[in-house]
């Protein structure tokens, strides 16, 4: 039996390989995929052969390379040593890949109650990502909140804001339809970065400035034109990947003289066994994701905009490395059946 799985075999080249099925260690399980999720900018950079894609130590990315971090699907077989998981549990995925089977790690597998369709299950892994942000800038009830760049992951942290009482909530993006999106998720404003009165809207609504700002844009100018938005002592979060380093900030007045915390909040950043105030482990965060997606607290799945079979890969991904605003996308593997 083979595995279809999507590679990508050389800068911007996309294929569908057929693999054999996984071999599993003793805490691994195997995990027939239902959905997958792609996120965009790490993906984008995979696929593209950004040197930056890794911010240790690899300075000339290899081929071939896989993605596609973030899936459901359900346990088909276990390793000797997982107790948590038998076959038949239908689980969500953290460092997954865009194949029909995938073996992950016993802690990267999250068990879900009846009810959570597969379009929310499929985005729990990519939404532990703002998670961890907010909590790293220690956000309280009824401070205020920013939120720079609207992709899949802006998008989230709009709705993991407003559940965890941030007021009010700013969205912000170039783009009209990411603005009215981000509205219908849960912003109270959302506002044009390159309007000429950006800085000075998010004071008046603020009263002051932002408590609190969740930088997604991966941009210099991001967080520069954030930086302008925030109250003083307000803890900015770089979620997003700012992969080239060439921009300035004006740190003494814009940093050190408010006051200003900047939190790197890279995922990999994080506690790897014991959860504390504001460091979450991955596993705790994904956990406290599907208590909100059951309890009604946040609703993941109408982030989606497309869905389509792993057989139309190449012409996604081409997408992807053209589109400047890609929108939410994800692969049905049932459609192979």
């Amino acid at each position: 039996m083979s595995n279809r799985t999507i590679v990508f075999t050389a800068p911007y080249v996309t294929e569908i390989l057929e693999k054999p099925i996984p071999t599993l260690n003793r805490d691994e399980v195997l995990i027939k995929i239902e959905r997958t999720s792609i996120s965009a900018g790490t993906e984008r950079a995979n696929l593209t052969g950004d040197p930056s894609v890794s911010w240790a130590s690899e300075k000339k990315v290899k081929f071939p390379r896989s993605s596609g971090y973030s899936a459901v699907g359900v346990v088909c077989e276990v390793g000797d040593g997982v107790t948590t998981l038998q076959k038949g549990d239908r689980v969500a995925c953290s460092w997954s890949k865009h194949a029909e089977y995938c073996k992950i790690k016993e802690k990267c597998a999250y068990r879900l109650p009846d009810g959570i369709p597969s379009s929310a299950a499929a985005l729990v892994h990519i939404a532990t990502f703002p998670m961890a942000a907010i909590r790293k800038c220690r956000l309280e009830i009824g401070e205020s909140a920013i939120v720079m760049g609207l992709g899949v992951l802006g998008l989230i942290a709009v709705e993991l804001l407003r559940a965890a009482g941030a007021v009010p909530i700013i969205a912000v993006d170039p783009i009209e339809s990411k603005r009215r999106q981000a509205l219908e998720l849960g912003a109270d404003y959302a506002l044009d970065p390159f309007d000429p009165d950006f800085a000075k809207t998010v004071k008046e609504i603020t009263d002051g400035g932002a408590n609190v700002a969740i930088e997604i844009t991966g941009k210099g100018q991001g967080l520069d034109m954030v930086l302008d938005c925030m109250k003083r002592f307000g803890r900015v979060a770089l979620l997003g990947c700012t992969r080239n380093s060439e921009f300035t900030i004006d740190y003494y007045r814009k940093v050190h003289g408010p006051g200003i915390t900047l939190v790197g909040a890279h995922t990999s950043a994080r506690p790897e066994l014991e959860s504390s105030n504001g460091w979450w482990t991955e596993r705790d965060d994904a956990i406290s994701i599907i208590r909100l997606l059951k309890g009604g607290r946040i609703d993941l799945a109408r982030l989606v905009e497309e869905v389509h079979s792993p057989l139309e890969a190449v012409e996604i991904f081409e997408r992807l490395t053209k589109e400047p605003s890609f929108p939410v996308v994800q692969f049905d593997w049932t459609l192979l059946n």
